[in-house]
């Protein structure tokens, strides 16, 4: 069993928690765009309540760590590792809860190249358990709109996770925030008369976008996401861990076992 109190020097070790490679001048640029409701911050939320930028510093020190001072402007963002922790048990309940009932799971990600092991780990534990991973509306072009223009993509799985791919690309696929590959998902699931997901495991669109639509989600954040702890907070996202989403790849392997063990899916 790997021991909380190796995992808390891991998080911090690896910068996974404490102090975090995003800054706070980035976190605090999402927050005023969050507050105006701009899209590409919001992640498909449709927020309830109205949030100022007050509002969304508040609930971000409260949920992450990060400084409650909104005159606080510069320098590298906290997280604190405590928060980390209790939300990667909430994390793995969830997961272990729907994996003790034999339910069905969709996993997708927008971050591949630092997040894909770790999802496809937690898929192949589930499915080991019994679960239905599901691999709805495989080879489905999604149209995604970003500053140079919109980029014709494809929803492909790796590995029983999904991820944005470029055609003729080699890249195992691309960074997204947007919510439309859950929603392609989704109404492919319901299309074909298939089972929708009793949870989604992912990060960015992928978590608030299934929130929105009212089916439970679970997922990673950084301190500059605040889309997913106010569907958390608002009741939308079951749980959002805080954690820098970028680190590479291989740290995220003793999360991984952490929550496995927790879950009772370690194999």
């Amino acid at each position: 069993m790997l021991s909380t109190r190796a995992l808390r020097a891991h998080l911090l070790a690896s910068r996974l928690a404490g102090d975090v490679a995003t800054s706070r001048e980035t976190s605090l640029r999402s927050y005023r765009a969050f507050a105006a409701r701009d899209p590409r911050v919001t992640l498909g939320l449709d927020p309830r309540w109205n949030w100022s930028v007050r509002d969304v510093v508040a609930l971000m020190a409260d949920r992450c760590g990060v400084s409650a001072d909104p005159e606080h402007v510069s320098g590298a963002d906290v997280i604190d590792p405590e928060l980390t922790l209790g939300r990667l048990a909430a994390f793995a309940d969830r997961l272990g809860s729907v994996a003790a009932r034999g339910g069905s799971v969709l996993f997708g990600t927008g971050h591949p190249h630092r997040l894909l092991g770790f999802y496809a780990d937690l898929a192949d534990a589930v499915s080991a358990a019994g679960c239905s991973v599901l691999t709805p509306a495989q080879g489905r072009c999604v149209d995604i709109t970003t500053r140079f223009g919109v980029r014709t993509l494809s929803l492909e799985y790796v590995a029983g996770v999904a991820v944005l791919h470029e055609p003729g690309a080699r890249e195992v696929g691309v960074h997204s925030h947007s919510p439309l590959p859950v929603r392609v998902a989704l109404q492919a699931a319901v299309d074909v008369g298939g089972p929708l997901p009793d949870l989604v495991v992912g990060d960015h669109g992928w978590v608030c976008g299934a929130g929105q639509l009212g089916v439970e989600a679970i997922g990673l954040a950084d301190t500059d996401d605040p889309a997913l702890f106010v569907g958390e907070a608002e009741g939308r996202v079951s749980v959002a861990v805080p954690l820098d989403d970028a680190v590479r790849s291989d740290f995220y392997r003793p999360l991984t076992r952490y929550v496995l063990e927790l879950a009772c899916l370690s194999q």
